[in-house]
Order: C-alpha cells, then structure tokens, then sequence
C-alpha cells in the first residue's frame, strides 16, 4: 500500500527518534522504496532578500551570524554528511534508501518531491509549535500537512 516513502531528514533529536520508527514502517510494510531528504533552507527570508549584501558587508560576517552556527548547520558539506549518515543508519537495518538534496523553503520542497517521485506516504517528527515575535507560525510539519500530495504520518 505504502510502496514509496519519503522521510525528511534534519539534525534534530525528533528526526532521529522517528528514524526508528520509519525502519520498522518500511519494513513491516514491504515499502519497495524510501527516499531521504534533507532541505537545506534558504538563509534570507524573501521580504529581507533586497538587503543582504548590505548586511554580509555591514558586519563582515556571511548571512549576519558572527559564530557561522547556522551556516554550518545548512551547509551542503553538513547536509552530505547528515544524508550519508542517515542512509548508513537505514542499510545497516537491511533497508536501501536513496538520497535527495535540495534547497528553499522545507515544506515546499518536502511537497514538490513527494510529488515527483509519486510518494505514497511521508513520515516526519515534529517539534510542535514554533513562536516567532508575538505570534505563532505554522511548524514545517504543519505545512507539509497542508500542502502534501499524499498522507502524512507524523511522529511525535
């Protein structure tokens, strides 16, 4: 029933704790095919994009972050590293997983290749609720909820 499976991957402790969960999935369900994904997400957000040069020559330092935390975290060398990890994790269970790697916003980019490779089913962690300012935002779980081709199944 559930023959391609998509599982975005990221390096947080919910990805990892769902990894688990999405072995025993595949196998249980016979899924001929699981494709990771990982997203590496766009630095600038669209309405400041006018303004980032300004702000890498202002303060000398690439998208404005002074320790390169978080251009570590979405470097594509991070990125390989995470996918090859996480197809390690998967064939060591007797399970062939393909990578996928690609950029922009999470949940878009979730959505358009769960449908182009026809998923059947995708299988995310979720963090729950995000804050930002005064209100709330939509989680990438949510959105992918909203927006995804096929059934979601989230693992909290």
């Amino acid at each position: 029933m559930f023959s391609t499976v998509l599982f975005p991957v990221d390096q947080s402790r919910e990805s990892r704790e769902a990894a688990e969960m999405v072995a025993n999935f595949v196998k249980e369900n016979h899924s001929d095919r699981l494709v990771l994904l990982s997203v590496i997400e766009d630095s600038v957000s669209e309405d400041t994009e006018g303004d980032r040069d300004g702000q890498i020559q202002a303060n000398g330092h690439p998208n404005g972050h002074p320790n390169g935390h978080a251009e570590v975290m979405s470097s594509p060398e991070a990125i390989a590293e995470l996918l090859a990890n996480a197809k390690q994790l998967f064939e060591a269970k007797g399970i062939h997983a393909e990578v996928q790697e690609r950029q922009g916003k999470p949940a878009f980019a979730i959505c358009d290749l769960a449908d182009e490779i026809s998923a059947d089913l995708i299988i995310m962690g979720c963090r729950g609720m995000s804050l930002v300012g005064d209100g709330a935002s939509e989680s990438v779980t949510q959105r992918v909820i909203n927006l995804s081709p096929c059934p979601v199944l989230v693992v909290p």
